[in-house]
């Protein structure tokens, strides 16, 4: 009785002591500007890619024949015109709303690619830590290779093998784009996950539920992933940049999202072999792409440091 008892109260004391560390790593993260910053950034980022193409001045795909008529057939430059404030590209789109479309399809990819990582990693890692043995061998050894071959030209093979088929058109490409990053992406989570599962399947409390017949499946949902989740967040959120940074190139050399959708690679591509004359069209689209590259760099950093439990108490 008395084994039940700890058993019955342990996972309560166990849940009340989660909910302070979360509390206690907000108070951290709260005190980190750098972090602070890129909160601000990554939610002015994800209201862009929201709202941004409800409220944009114009459709991403129109054409403004006018503007450049009225502008010799060149593109309008940014502050030119109220109705293009910040310019056209050479066919006559607006800039403003191209980079919303942009924002939208950025993060959108960020965001499912993360959810496509956590869909593999998570169980494979899982079944690798819980399992061990062969199981573990066989999952690690798959993971190494993955992780082995480089990530960005197997992106590319991956895209460009599936191009022309209906799975590459899918969504405008969009949906390419979310199986080739994320089938290179999920081993960095795989691997965390695989490690807190080895060090949690040994503590009293798993032993515990084991020895008053708690199924693995129960001990895995209820205890070992919530109690494994801490990296997971910080890879995820430290994976988006990556992810941004690979969709932008693969628009870039036309491999990723299509016409009519917007990207901001496809937007760098179309304008940097007239970076000196139309510098507009390469420059603000690369503003925002390292500006989201570095936002999520600071609020990953941030959360990895609220997280450490060896940090805990000494901020």
């Amino acid at each position: 009785m008395a084994t039940q008892s700890q058993v019955i109260v342990g996972p309560t004391v166990a849940r009340r002591r989660s909910e302070g560390l979360w509390w206690d790593a907000w108070g951290r993260l709260r005190r980190n500007r750098l972090a602070v910053i890129g909160l601000g950034l990554v939610i002015l980022l994800l209201l862009a890619a929201i709202f941004g193409p409800t409220l944009a001045p114009w459709k991403y795909y129109i054409q403004d024949d006018a503007a450049l008529a009225a502008n010799n057939f060149l593109p309008l430059p940014p502050f030119k015109s109220m109705s293009h404030v910040l310019g056209t590209d050479p066919n006559g789109r607006d800039v403003l709303s191209m980079l919303l479309d942009g924002a939208q399809i950025s993060m959108t990819v960020a965001f499912v690619v993360q959810l496509v990582v956590i869909v593999i990693g998570v169980p494979i890692g899982a079944a690798a830590g819980w399992f061990g043995g062969r199981t573990d061998n066989i999952l690690m050894r798959l993971t190494d290779v993955i992780y082995a071959f480089p990530d960005l030209l197997f992106i590319i093979l991956l895209s460009v093998s599936l191009y022309d088929t209906w799975f590459g058109h899918a969504l405008n490409g969009v949906l390419l784009v979310f199986v080739a990053i994320g089938l290179t992406s999920w081993v960095t989570v795989a691997r965390l996950v695989r490690g807190q599962f080895l060090s949690l399947k040994e503590t009293e409390f798993v032993e515990a539920a084991r020895a008053i017949g708690v199924p693995p499946a129960r001990i895995i949902i209820r205890h070992l992933i919530p109690n494994s989740i801490s990296p997971v967040i910080v890879a995820i959120t430290l994976g988006i940049p990556a992810a941004v940074l690979a969709e932008a190139t693969l628009a870039f050399i036309g491999v990723g999202v299509q016409p009519p959708r917007t990207s901001w690679g496809s937007m760098i591509s179309l304008g940097y072999d007239q970076i000196r004359i139309y510098p507009w069209l390469t420059l603000l689209p690369g503003l925002l792409i390292a500006t989201a590259l570095m936002s999520f760099t600071f609020l990953g950093d941030g959360l990895r440091d609220a997280l450490d439990p060896k940090l805990r108490g000494k901020q």
